[in-house]
């Protein structure tokens, strides 16, 4: 694969999850009620700096999960062949009844990710809602979902890749996309 195009760099993703931010305290008039829930492994780190970004604009803290969708992924006989999966576990620190639940990932694509990620949620409890943010919208769903919160809407082919890459990981901030 070759790198093909920089569509964020640091200073627009640290932009996008403001924006990102006000949004979610604009719709929800407030943060009364709310959790981030992280889905592993950049969706946390999204969720920790939105998390951040809210308890400054608020002056309050908001409470922050981390999601492991393994065990819920359709895919999960074709990525694992003969080996265990790899559960790293899930880390929610409330009861999730009646709470409004912000799912947060870095890139949107499928749809299988998220619908992954509802089914794990719903498994603990009944949220009053199930809201999507996610720093990548790159299009090609295949399920009928999409975000209520969108860093960037990136239009890619199928032959294309965006590469997430969070400076709590990788050691740097920036969204690529990348081509065979």
């Amino acid at each position: 694969m070759s790198k093909k195009a920089l569509v964020l760099d640091d200073q627009a993703i640290r932009r996008a999850l403001t924006r990102i931010a006000h949004e979610i305290i604009e719709k929800n008039k407030g943060i009364e009620d709310c959790i981030l829930v992280g889905i592993r492994t950049r969706g946390i780190y999204i969720a920790n700096r939105l998390a951040e970004k809210i308890a400054q604009i608020e002056g309050k803290p908001i409470e922050v999960g981390e999601l492991d969708i393994t065990l819920y992924r359709d895919d999960l006989t074709k990525k694992t062949k003969n080996e265990e999966p790899l559960v790293k576990g899930s880390d929610i620190p409330t009861d999730i009844q009646g709470l409004k639940v912000i799912l947060v990932d870095d890139v949107l694509y499928t749809g299988r990710t998220v619908r992954a990620g509802m089914d794990a949620l719903m498994d603990m409890g009944r949220p009053a809602s199930i809201q999507l943010a996610v720093l990548v919208d790159r299009g090609h769903r295949e399920l009928p979902i999409r975000a209520d919160y969108v860093g960037k809407n990136i239009p890619t082919s199928s032959s294309e890749k965006i590469v997430v890459e969070l400076d709590e990981v990788d050691g740097h901030d920036e969204v690529n996309i990348f081509e065979n």
